[in-house]
């Protein structure tokens, strides 16, 4: 051990820390059954609430139903955006222990334009279908919405 007249001195060095460990990747199965607890647990009570509240019946949200997708979709980017930002995680996420972070740093939370972009990705993502097999052939399992936000998700124990 040095002493600290040493090392204020400038006689020996001091010791750097490690770098922080990072925590694992979220297993692919558990990102899947969090995306699917969160369709009911956020998207199907919106959806309800629009048919049968705001638009009437299945018949008038048929009939309007690029409005309806509309009343739909705003609430639910608002919400998941939201927690994203403010909690790093939805409740399906919570559930699976799985965390949304930054790429550099996991477990900070990402902000309201990398949730955005993540939000926004995560269906052309779906769509290509390369999107999420990207995450086969990775190491980190990144799928292409975590590459174009710059966002990771990331197991973590209790937070």
């Amino acid at each position: 051990m040095a002493r600290w007249r040493d090392v204020k001195q400038g006689r020996t060095s001091r010791p750097t820390p490690p770098p922080p460990k990072l925590p694992p990747p979220a297993p692919i199965a558990a990102r899947l059954k969090a995306f699917l607890t969160d369709t009911f647990m956020i998207t199907m009570p919106i959806f309800y609430i629009v048919i049968y509240l705001v638009m009437g019946s299945r018949e008038a949200f048929h009939a309007n139903m690029a409005q309806g997708w509309l009343f739909i979709i705003i609430p639910h980017y608002l919400i998941v955006t939201l927690l994203w930002v403010f909690k790093g995680q939805t409740p399906g996420m919570k559930a699976y222990g799985i965390r949304v972070g930054r790429w550099r740093d996991p477990l900070r939370p990402i902000n309201f334009l990398q949730a955005t972009l993540r939000y926004f990705a995560m269906p052309l993502s779906i769509i290509s279908i390369v999107g999420l097999l990207i995450a086969l052939f990775r190491s980190d399992r990144a799928t292409l919405h975590d590459m174009i936000s710059l966002s990771r998700m990331v197991l973590v124990e209790d937070l």
